[in-house]
């Protein structure tokens, strides 16, 4: 049977192939800008007949019509592997959860300890003449999907980007099930926010600490895109980008002609991403770029490829950081916002990269003016999830300077830490220091803590 008369075969409206879904099934809808559109649709208008199924995604972008029915929790269970507010809204809802991972780890997941996928169902670009369906920009862990699914269902999208590898990066016809041709919906946008005075402070701090040659990767996030921005105004030059989450940023940087790759020891030349979210300029700028690599995460985020790179710097937010340098970036309390991701994989990695530096960046306050709080507690708020433990975190920078925290006692932290809080609050900090026993009385006050 050619190509096409396989195609032809394998070819069913979306409210055709959601019939295989039962209830008590586990669905998985993909990731990103890749999940699951008008079959998403059609499985919600099965709803009624439908009980107890559960659907897993992450990184989402828009709400699915599945959790847009009355009393979604009767019908539908939502486990995000990382959260955005569309999670967030599920969540709050009743009817939504989070997966615990280390990124770097998600492939491994799905082989080794995922319960079931017994209906894989998520958007791909068209196939090509050799048979093959290219995931877009969420390489990610979709290969692994596909390896444990029992039934894979692609929706064809035309506008989405086809992203060469690397490797995984796309599915042969002979593996899939069904075939959908969707009503080609424009991909989510992902745009970034205009820095704030406070975003350009840290990135000042930051794009100072970085030389030429450096591998970048930027996480999610206001501070990391202004990072970025500045980097595509700064003198820099001979980038390199190896990266979890591609961004409008590095397109920017790029067109601005300061990356190039020609110093990475691996995949020279060419940007690595397993996964990518923003705008039309970013989605337009990957599309058949061989200058850019979709990988499965498990390479991109694993420390000991990323520790390959040197001069490596990882950028990343946090939510709140206590004089241990416990970092917390994804909940407040035992409220959830985001996810582990791969922070701490980037974390780890650009410290053990020759030359590489990990950067925590954070706003030192958060709130209404007048009724500011710190985000530099004397410890992590109770129910605070640990994304990167005290022994892990390299360089933390808010507005008022950089703490390098390696090779410093608990004391020395607590000083190094408070020096780059709001003033505000650093008397009250050193009196719970102190409380804590994690404060000498010959320490210094008010010096800030620059990166040497």
């Amino acid at each position: 049977m050619g190509l096409m008369d396989e195609y032809r075969s394998k070819l069913v409206t979306a409210e055709q192939a959601v019939k295989v879904v039962k209830s008590g099934d586990w669905v998985d809808y993909g990731w990103c800008v890749g999940h699951a559109y008008e079959l998403d649709k059609a499985l919600a208008a099965r709803a009624e007949e439908l009980t107890d199924v559960k659907v897993r995604g992450g990184v989402t972008l828009w709400m699915p019509e599945i959790f847009k029915i009355e009393n979604p929790g009767d019908h539908f269970t939502w486990m995000s592997w990382h959260f955005m507010g569309v999670d967030r809204k599920i969540y709050e809802m009743g009817c939504g959860y989070y997966g615990p991972i280390k990124y770097n780890e998600l492939p491994r997941y799905y082989r080794n300890h995922v319960k079931d996928v017994d209906v894989a169902m998520f958007q791909v670009a068209p196939m090509d003449r050799h048979g093959y369906f290219n995931f877009g920009p969420q390489t990610s862990h979709m290969m692994a999907v596909c390896e444990r699914a029992k039934i894979i269902i692609v929706e064809v999208n035309e506008n989405m980007p086809r992203c060469l590898g690397g490797y995984e990066s796309e599915i042969h016809i002979s593996k899939v099930d069904y075939i959908v041709e969707g009503p080609n919906p424009p991909l989510a946008q992902l745009p970034s926010a205009p820095p704030t005075e406070v975003d350009k402070r840290v990135a000042e701090l930051i794009v100072s600490q970085i030389g030429d040659g450096a591998c970048l990767q930027l996480g999610t996030g206001w501070m990391p895109n202004a990072v970025g921005t500045m980097i595509a105004e700064s003198d820099l030059k001979d980038l390199g980008v190896h990266t979890e989450m591609y961004v409008d940023a590095f397109v920017d940087i790029y067109n601005a002609g300061k990356i190039t790759g020609a110093r990475k020891s691996i995949d020279r030349f060419r940007q690595a991403f397993a996964f990518g979210a923003g705008t039309n300029k970013l989605y337009e700028f990957v599309n058949d770029n061989p200058g850019v690599a979709s990988y499965p995460v498990d390479y991109t985020n694993h420390p000991s490829q990323v520790a390959k790179l040197d001069n490596f710097i990882s950028i990343n937010n946090a939510i709140e950081i206590d004089l241990f340098g416990q970092v917390c970036s994804e909940s407040s309390g035992i409220r959830h916002i985001s996810g582990t991701g791969g922070q701490l994989d980037f974390v780890q990695g650009a410290y053990d990269s020759r030359g590489g530096k990990s950067f925590i960046c954070l706003s030192s306050t958060y709130g209404k003016k007048g009724e500011l709080k710190s985000r530099i507690v004397p410890t992590l708020t109770p129910g605070s999830i640990v994304t990167d433990p005290r022994t892990a975190t390299h360089i933390i920078v808010t507005e008022y300077g950089m703490a390098n925290l390696k090779g410093l006692s608990t004391w020395e932290r607590a000083e190094a830490i408070i020096n780059i809080a709001h003033p505000d609050f650093r008397d009250q900090l050193i009196a719970e220091a102190e409380k804590m026993k994690i404060w000498r009385r010959s320490n210094k006050r008010g010096s800030q803590t620059v990166v040497a």
